[in-house]
């Protein structure tokens, strides 16, 4: 019998780990590990799809043109320069699937998405992991990581999990620099908490080689629909659309999206929100000796002594109903992400860690 084999690469693929979502033996559970949106999505969104659910019978739009003009009228973009796609998650593998190879080099940031290695290895390149510094971003490191195989450049700009950003200044250095024939991927999936940032959609529009990619499952709170974008140089959009499918992205979460993106009073509540209880949440840690990085997000990065420290803390958080996320995957062992909740979320997790310093659990 001959036997069947995948592609090189595919194995070296761990599965992906999402969120949490359940403690075994409690109930009334708080979710703070997929830093979603506690507030939830416009009414607006939630009424436009309603609507569209009853037409279900029908195919959705295979240009997704009036979402690309919502997009395009929101953000100041051309429309023929945004592709949709079934969360930034697809985007991020048309490029890798259009861009890179076997012989070619993907580079990130060593705590990056995880989804840059494993759409690196689908497509069969090799993915390359450089050093941040302190947390954030190195653009020296990154050129310094380049070579005449490095084909795609990927940073989340604020970056998950660490919540830091880099500068405008710093992006365009960083594309600048890069090979002849690389591309630089902007990851802006929290680039809507940082009020008035383009995302660095400046810094594509005066380039040839760099894109980005954004999602509705952030600050929209449309994380179940599964629908995100990119926005490039219209010949690099051209190719992503070939391997695009058709129908990638349903009706119902065409229209969520458009009805979320142009309900730009709701993002600034939602924005604003954020900001406030994700300073109260940090100072709260702070009191207590949890340090974190000033966040660009809605999560912060709380680092504790050592890795069985904070393996111990996410333990008893557990044990009191509140679900936060490991980071040891990300590099960062001694580290726990905590989404930016609700009132009573941010009161209760503050808490819980006060009184895991002060002994509880011990």
């Amino acid at each position: 019998m001959t036997k069947i084999v995948p592609q090189p690469g595919i194995m070296d693929i761990a599965l992906y780990q999402g969120g949490a979502a359940h403690v075994a033996g409690v109930t009334n559970v708080v979710k703070l590990s997929s830093n979603e949106n506690p507030i939830g999505p416009s009414p607006r969104a939630v009424s436009a799809m309603q609507d569209e659910a009853a037409k279900m019978h029908r195919y959705p739009s295979s240009d997704h043109m009036a979402l690309r003009q919502a997009i395009g009228d929101v953000h100041g973009l051309d429309p023929d320069r945004i592709i949709c796609g079934a969360g930034s998650d697809e985007i991020i593998a048309f490029l890798c699937q259009c861009f890179a190879g076997p012989g070619d080099e993907v580079l990130y940031t060593e705590h990056g998405f995880a989804m840059y290695r494993i759409s690196a290895l689908a497509a069969g390149a090799t993915p390359v992991e450089v050093r941040e510094n302190e947390r954030v971003t190195d653009v020296t490191a990154l050129l310094a990581g380049c070579t005449e195989r490095t084909k795609l450049v990927f940073i989340a700009n604020p970056n998950n999990p660490t919540g830091t950003m880099i500068s405008e200044a710093e992006v365009a250095r960083l594309a600048d620099g890069l090979p002849k024939g690389a591309l630089l991927v902007l990851d802006g999936a929290y680039a809507e908490y940082v009020e008035g940032f383009d995302a660095g959609a400046a810094v594509i529009n005066a380039r040839d080689n760099v894109v980005m990619t954004r999602t509705f499952s952030k600050i929209y709170g449309l994380g179940g629909a599964r629908i995100g974008w990119g926005y490039g140089p219209r010949a690099l959009i051209d190719v992503l659309n070939r391997v695009r499918g058709p129908f990638n992205v349903s009706a119902t979460a065409l229209a969520g999206a458009e009805a979320s993106v142009r309900d730009t009073d709701y993002v600034d509540h939602c924005r604003a929100e954020n900001a406030k209880w994700r300073t109260w949440l940090a100072d709260a840690l702070a009191e207590v000796g949890v340090a974190s990085d000033t966040s660009c997000t809605n999560f912060i990065l709380a680092r504790f002594s050592s890795q069985a420290e904070a393996e111990a803390c996410d333990l008893y958080l557990q044990s009191q109903g509140l679900i936060v996320r490991r980071v040891a995957g990300y590099n960062l062992p001694t580290a726990l992400r905590i989404t930016v909740g609700d009132t009573d979320s941010c009161r209760r997790v503050a808490q819980a860690v006060r009184d895991f310093k002060n002994g509880a659990g011990a």
